[in-house]
């Protein structure tokens, strides 16, 4: 008998560690099996484990490494999208589970929590929805990609407190700029969060929000706090009022005529190496795709005047390349050919050529793409 209690309080010990909840989650969603990721989860909440802290102990570092595990190659793009409907499956049962354990917050009022539009990682929001409601905030959860007509009319039916601004993808700050000017318009401060501001949230003080929180405890931690979010003056403000770089018009047109760019450095990219013309219709695509990736993300730099954002892309990109077996100075001939079709553009070459530098401290010289190749090199 006290070797059965004993097994029994060991058990429910190792329950109880957020990190052997975490593993067991891992090897769960890896696997695809939601039914193991559940009794993961419960089996933590049943052995007394906050259910805050199974959400931003356990759940959350569970899907950090899930896009990790993506980067290096090491999990499928379906894997990673399997893994995240299982987390947000999880994320909605706890919720239910344990809504009666919501306990009143240090001011708690209405929230509304949305992702920026053209944001579709909506899980950060998602935790940060449930960890309010567990604080006793009345939660208006309005899920991924919300245009900003829509948050804006929403918020004038409300009338939340605050607004929790989520957004992972750098290249969607311009557009989270304009939600955030027009919050502010409406007379409701806005906290910004996501990886998309930057780890140390650099984009959300130049484009003016209200807050920034590095992560979702943090943020229930700011909304709660004694000193209560209010908006700041904001008659006559315009976007440009924060970067009077953009008068230049660099930004402007280089995000209108992103299409013709792909175009154009696709044509470049087949004049130069004739084995591209024997690509098939899929290596095509994704050889757009990334040359598309480039001129979003060069496009967002020139908007923030910041040329970590466009090397930290190259480099980031070159990495997954190397994880996957290609060769990262193929990223090279793109660079090149948007260098000579925007010579006339100071800001962009100057990115370009840092760019360059960044991928030449590790990558050797670019040999010519060949037909067994997808895209810039990648692998069918």
């Amino acid at each position: 008998m006290t070797i059965h209690t004993d097994h029994a309080s060991t058990a429910a010990d190792s329950a109880a560690d957020p990190c052997a909840a975490r593993e067991r989650l891992w090897d769960a969603v890896r696997e695809g099996d939601e039914y193991a990721a559940s009794e993961a989860v419960f089996a933590a909440l049943d052995a007394g484990t906050e259910p805050e802290a199974v959400l931003l102990d356990v759940i959350a570092p569970v899907q950090r490494k899930v896009g990790t595990e993506w980067a290096a190659d090491r999990i499928t793009v379906a894997q990673e999208h399997a893994a995240t409907a299982i987390n947000d499956r999880i994320i909605a049962a706890l919720a239910h589970r344990v809504r009666g354990a919501a306990r009143p917050g240090a001011g708690a009022g209405r929230v509304t929590v949305a992702c920026v539009d053209g944001e579709w990682h909506a899980l950060p929001a998602r935790l940060l929805a449930e960890v309010l409601s567990l604080r006793g905030w009345q939660v208006d959860f309005l899920g991924a990609q919300v245009p900003v007509p829509h948050l804006i009319a929403h918020l004038h039916r409300t009338g939340p407190c605050a607004v929790a601004l989520s957004s992972s993808i750098p290249t969607r700050l311009p557009t989270a700029h304009a939600a955030i000017t027009a919050c502010q318009a409406a007379g409701t401060p806005v906290l910004a969060g996501g990886a998309a501001f930057g780890p140390d949230g650099r984009y959300a003080r130049l484009l003016g929000a209200d807050a920034w929180a590095p992560d979702a405890r943090a943020a229930a931690d700011r909304l709660g706090g004694e000193a209560p979010l209010l908006p700041g003056p904001r008659s006559a403000h315009h976007p440009v009022d924060d970067l009077p770089h953009l008068a230049d018009q660099e930004y402007t047109m280089i995000s209108r005529t992103a299409p013709r760019l792909v175009g154009e450095t696709m044509a470049g990219l087949e004049e130069r190496f004739p084995a591209m013309r024997e690509y098939t219709e899929r290596q095509r695509q994704h050889t757009a795709e990334d040359i598309a990736h480039i001129v979003d993300f060069l496009s967002t730099a020139l908007y923030v005047d910041d040329e970590e954002l466009f090397t930290g892309f190259i480099t980031w990109t070159a990495q997954i390349l190397t994880a996957r077996k290609v060769p990262a100075h193929s990223l090279r001939p793109a660079l090149d050919l948007l260098a000579g079709r925007l010579k006339d553009f100071p800001r962009a070459t100057r990115l370009l050529e840092q760019a360059h530098r960044a991928l030449g401290a590790c990558t050797a010289p670019a040999p010519a793409p060949t037909s067994d190749t997808t895209g810039h090199g990648k692998p069918e």
